[in-house]
């Protein structure tokens, strides 16, 4: 009966999820719609609309297709009327990951998250097939069988991780469990695998917080050139809310761009460009207001930016190391070199799937290359982490921390000791 409650459960949280992506795009869409076309707007466009975004905000690509009345209308020339767009506005990726890891945290706290992150992910499969085959649109194109099944699979990575998380410390009474008594038998490689874990989060949220503000700093120093961009754009009101929005979406995946930046590799504007901390090479990019924030030159002593990555390890390889020392687990060499590797190369995957949904075709001709290069991208941060991490975590050990050390075990043993004389006067 429990497995059934929590399966129903994570059903009504992954249909809450769809229901919440669906709706950010569907209310904006229809209050624009509404100014645009007035109440006598064919409303019968508005939902395969929706429906389209929701999937592209999911990964998967879209065909445009100009009709020929339009191209002879704007004057746009022929080899442009059909072209794809595969650059994922990360912030709804972000969105469906983060509510069904809620979903799966809550599941495995229940006691049942395999059922849950199963069931759950059914739901948000059948919602998504609905979707795929209710919003056919003849401009923008979806592979069906990506249309129905990577939704699906983003919330599926959500749920899991959300819910091995949870599981991993509470345990689950199944296969959790006896991966834990299996490292549990051999003490010397127990903590490992959550240290790996833990040290791994500490780097992404350095780096990630230190792109976001790199994009901050840029917004800051090239405000002008975005306003000059959207002034040359010579849209009214409307127009430019469309444009901040859909900027907005892509604010995330900016912001792996910037990472991919400060990793050294850097990112593409189309076919021949490269934006880079050694260098800069534009050419003519398209006039959307974002592209106001790429830097126009670059110098190469902008190289030391690769040290913030580095840092990002470092300070992850100190926090595993404190937490090791404070929980009375110093570890052998090797076990440290597994965790700083492990370190890296989680930070290393995590970058190259970011990169994998931030790179691709953002139109026709040079633009079908934007976006970082993912294989550069993974290997540079990993690399960078790595040797953060293993600066700190296979330095030998210190004074204070020796001495910090014996401290804690002389207090554990003279609170057991304490522990035995009240068991033996209590006896007495």
């Amino acid at each position: 009966m429990q497995r059934l409650l929590v399966a129903l459960l994570a059903a009504l949280d992954a249909a809450i999820t769809a229901a919440v992506g669906l709706a950010v795009l569907l209310a904006p869409l229809t209050l624009l719609w509404t100014l645009a076309f007035g109440v006598t707007a064919d409303w019968g466009a508005l939902w395969p609309l929706t429906g389209t975004l929701w999937q592209f905000g999911h990964g998967v690509p879209l065909e445009v297709v100009i009709p020929d009345a339009l191209l002879v209308t704007l004057a746009i020339p022929v080899e442009a009327a059909r072209f794809v767009l595969s650059v994922t506005p990360l912030a709804f990726v972000l969105l469906t990951l983060l509510l069904a890891a809620r979903s799966g945290g809550r599941a495995a706290r229940s006691g049942a998250w395999v059922w849950g992150s199963l069931s759950g992910t059914v739901v948000f499969a059948v919602i998504s097939t609905v979707v795929a085959l209710t919003s056919a649109l003849g401009a923008a194109r979806v592979p069906l069988a990506l249309a129905i099944l990577l939704p699906p699979v983003v919330y599926l990575v959500g749920a899991v991780c959300g819910a091995v998380r949870v599981a991993w410390e509470d345990g689950d009474g199944g296969l959790l469990d006896r991966i834990h008594d299996i490292l549990d038998s051999r003490e010397d490689w127990a903590p490992v695998p959550a240290a790996i874990v833990r040290g791994a989060a500490f780097a992404l949220v350095g780096v990630t917080g230190a792109a976001a503000l790199a994009v901050a700093l840029s917004v800051l120093t090239r405000g002008g050139e975005v306003v000059a961009l959207f002034q040359a754009a010579r849209v009214d009101a409307l127009g430019a809310t469309v444009l901040t929005l859909g900027q907005l979406a892509y604010l995330p995946t900016f912001v792996v761009w910037a990472a991919a930046w400060l990793a050294g590799p850097g990112f593409a504007v189309g076919a021949g460009t490269a934006v880079s901390p050694a260098g800069t090479q534009l050419g003519v990019v398209p006039g959307i207001p974002a592209f106001g924030l790429l830097p126009e030159n670059s110098s190469f002593w902008m190289l030391i930016v690769i040290l913030i990555p580095v840092a990002a390890g470092a300070f992850a390889g100190w926090a595993v190391r404190s937490r090791l020392v404070w929980e009375g687990t110093p570890l052998g060499l090797l076990q440290r070199v597994v965790i700083a590797v492990g370190i890296a190369a989680v930070s290393g995957g995590v970058a190259a799937l970011a990169a994998a949904f931030a790179n691709g075709s953002m139109g026709p001709g040079r633009l079908e290359v934007v976006g970082p290069a993912i294989l550069p991208f993974a290997l540079s941060l990993g690399a960078e982490v790595l040797v953060g991490a293993a600066i700190l975590l296979l330095s030998p050990r210190n004074r204070d921390e020796l001495a910090e050390e014996r401290t804690d075990r002389w207090i554990a043993e003279m609170s057991e000791r304490a522990s035995e004389e009240h068991a033996d006067d209590d006896r007495r």
